[in-house]
């Protein structure tokens, strides 16, 4: 089913600290820290790229999942798109169909996620997850604009630190900045 989502990014730069925040502010464990592999794809011309739009398809441990993201709505500190998710039981056949209807794979990332909420609150929508990636850690909030706007603070962050771009375009301004030229973004063994 269709839902709005509206989320921000922070970025972290003292993890050890932010955890410590975190637990004094009560957050506790909703799923345990867990690696995730996301692949984005799109037509030939990067049709879906352009009207700003992401197919996402995800897999955290044996559970996949499929998002469609609409284009985010202009003018807002906030990033907010319509979105469709759904669990798929077999990611890599449906990977292959969208390679049959003339999808390509257009970038790889990863990361380690952990999602977390306040103990003994009903979380009313509202969700806290710490993503660890190759081009930093980042906190992500999704939830209502308030909430948002009232877990920023708490956390000591202000409205000139939310970040609005994707996962695959912070990494190519991340790319740019070092002078390395993009590829997928994705850990180095």
């Amino acid at each position: 089913m269709p839902h709005r989502e509206t989320e921000i990014k922070l970025e972290v730069r003292d993890p050890r600290a932010l955890r410590r925040r975190l637990r004094k502010l009560g957050f506790g464990l909703v799923r345990a820290r867990h690696f995730e592999r996301n692949l984005l794809f799109d037509f030939p011309g990067r049709r879906l790229r352009r009207a700003q739009c992401l197919l996402r398809l995800r897999w955290a441990g044996r559970e996949a999942l499929l998002t469609f993201k609409g284009a985010p709505l202009r003018n807002s500190r906030y990033k907010v798109r319509r979105e469709i998710e759904t669990a798929v039981e077999e990611g890599a056949g449906l990977a292959g169909i969208f390679l049959a209807l003339g999808l390509r794979e257009v970038f790889r990332y990863e990361k380690y996620r952990t999602v977390l909420a306040p103990r003994g609150r009903k979380r009313g929508g509202a969700e806290l997850v710490y993503d660890e990636t190759p081009v930093g850690d980042y906190l992500e909030l999704e939830g209502p604009r308030r909430w948002i706007d009232q877990m920023a603070r708490r956390l000591g962050y202000g409205p000139d630190d939310y970040i609005t771009l994707s996962y695959a375009t912070l990494y190519r301004e991340k790319c740019r900045e070092r002078g390395v030229k993009p590829g997928n973004m994705v850990f180095h063994k």
